[in-house]
């Protein structure tokens, strides 16, 4: 298969806890969709060194967003809908040096005081929040 001329991919809908069949072969991938999958954990997110946007609404996860590393070119994270409770979660965000878009809408960490103002802080690259 030529998966290197993937450069957008849409598994919305496909059941599944965990990432299973996402290789590093996609390596000219530029939007990935995993919308409403069921996810509770990043493990075994590929190496997709050309990800700009990234699409995880609506899943369960809670952390280990140091595993999208491999994707330093992203610009856009949907995480809306998910179970993201702190700030320290986010953490490993800050070193991505192109996120210019973060979606956290319908995350229990919105809830928290100076939440807008904190996440801003945090990623200094970021233009836009929840919006």
């Amino acid at each position: 298969m030529f998966l290197f001329q993937v450069f957008d991919l849409n598994l919305d809908n496909c059941r599944s806890t965990s990432i299973v069949g996402l290789t590093d072969e996609f390596t000219n991938l530029e939007t990935l969709s995993l919308i409403n999958v069921g996810l509770t954990s990043l493990k075994g997110f590929p190496k997709l060194p050309n990800l700009k946007k990234l699409e995880l609404s609506d899943n369960r996860i809670s952390g280990g967003l140091n595993l999208l590393q491999t994707s330093p070119k992203l610009t856009h994270l949907n995480l809306s809908g998910n179970k993201i409770k702190d700030l320290a979660t986010l953490e490993p965000l800050k070193e991505f040096k192109n996120l210019k878009n973060l979606d956290l809408f319908n995350n229990e960490a919105t809830s928290i005081d100076n939440y807008r103002e904190k996440v801003f802080n945090l990623i200094p690259s970021l233009k836009y929040l929840d919006g």
